[in-house]
């Protein structure tokens, strides 16, 4: 299926349901974080809501969210594990900043977490962030069947570990050490990112049919969508790096080429990649056709992926 382009009226309703959405899961983190008080632990929560915080797309927690919507799901139930699943990606990213892993001083346009507190207090506060996404999967108010509750949890277990998004963290830095020319190819590097990126986006269609059940078929549709736009992401997300403006992304771009990392834009090209991006995304929004209008937001954030500037 060939994607066709955002027109002005879809990038507005997906900024209405973007902004709307976000607000949403805001406030319900806002109430699931601690407080910052005059306790001892105080510098560790400021840590945790300055990272939350501080902006950013909220893709995933938007993937939850539209993915309910498309099964007619209890928005309450799906606000609190799109809020974990917030949680889980921005430990994530806190991690991925440090000096020890990319050593990045900016994120979303603002000092990372170890700039403006410490490096220590970065790990505690990556770390207060992973555990508390397992606290709110687990709490009774997400669900009230305990199955459901544990299957959420083994789901966030699996997508976040060894064999998803840290196994792929992993095969990255052993990559920058590789030999792009002779020993790293496409498939590589598509199954390398499929751990790294792929393995949360995947989650958050499979947590929301979870929460709503489906068919093996749905199961199929939904998991597919989400496996093509995440991979579609970290290719944008690489092309961005070599083309896009330090500005609009909040973040210092061109470091992947300096740091030696493999990436789709050098293995394919900027314009290689693009083209890729479209065609995952359009795939993408195949495995939803039948699903009508109920997934037409699903639809419009695969066109976001491979629009976006930032």
């Amino acid at each position: 299926m060939i994607l066709e382009p955002m027109q002005p009226d879809e990038a507005q309703e997906l900024e209405t349901y973007t902004n709307a959405t976000s607000a949403a899961v805001e406030e319900e983190l806002d109430q699931l974080l601690p407080a910052v008080d005059d306790s001892e632990e105080a510098q560790l929560f400021e840590a945790m809501r300055y990272s939350i915080f501080a902006g950013g797309k909220r893709i995933r927690p938007l993937l939850i969210m539209a993915t309910n919507e498309a099964l007619g799901g209890n928005k309450k139930r799906a606000l609190r594990v799109a809020a974990a699943m917030e949680c889980l990606h921005t430990y994530s990213l806190i991690h991925d900043d440090l000096p020890c892993m990319d050593d990045d001083e900016l994120r979303r346009g603002k000092p990372t977490c170890h700039v403006q507190f410490d490096e220590a207090t970065a790990v505690l506060a990556g770390d207060a962030l992973l555990t508390l996404a397992f606290e709110i999967l687990s709490d009774k108010e997400t669900h009230a069947d305990p199955t459901v509750r544990i299957r959420l949890v083994a789901l966030f277990a699996q997508a976040a570990g060894g064999q998803g998004m840290l196994g792929g963290q992993m095969m990255d830095i052993l990559a920058e050490s590789r030999d792009t020319d002779t020993e790293y190819d496409q498939g590589a590097l598509a199954r390398l990112q499929r751990k790294k990126t792929g393995a949360l986006f995947s989650a958050c269609c499979e947590a929301s049919m979870i929460l709503n059940g489906g068919t093996n078929e749905e199961y199929h549709r939904f998991t597919s969508y989400a496996k093509n736009i995440g991979l579609a992401f970290q290719m944008v997300d690489d092309i961005l790096d070599v083309v896009g403006d330090k500005k609009k992304m909040g973040k210092e771009v061109g470091k992947d080429d300096n740091a030696g990392k493999v990436t789709f834009a050098q293995l394919m090209g900027v314009e290689g990649a693009s083209r890729q991006a479209e065609f995952l995304c359009g795939q993408a929004a195949d495995y939803l056709r039948p699903f009508g209008e109920k997934a037409h937001t699903l639809r419009l954030l695969a066109k976001f992926v491979v629009t976006r500037t930032h």
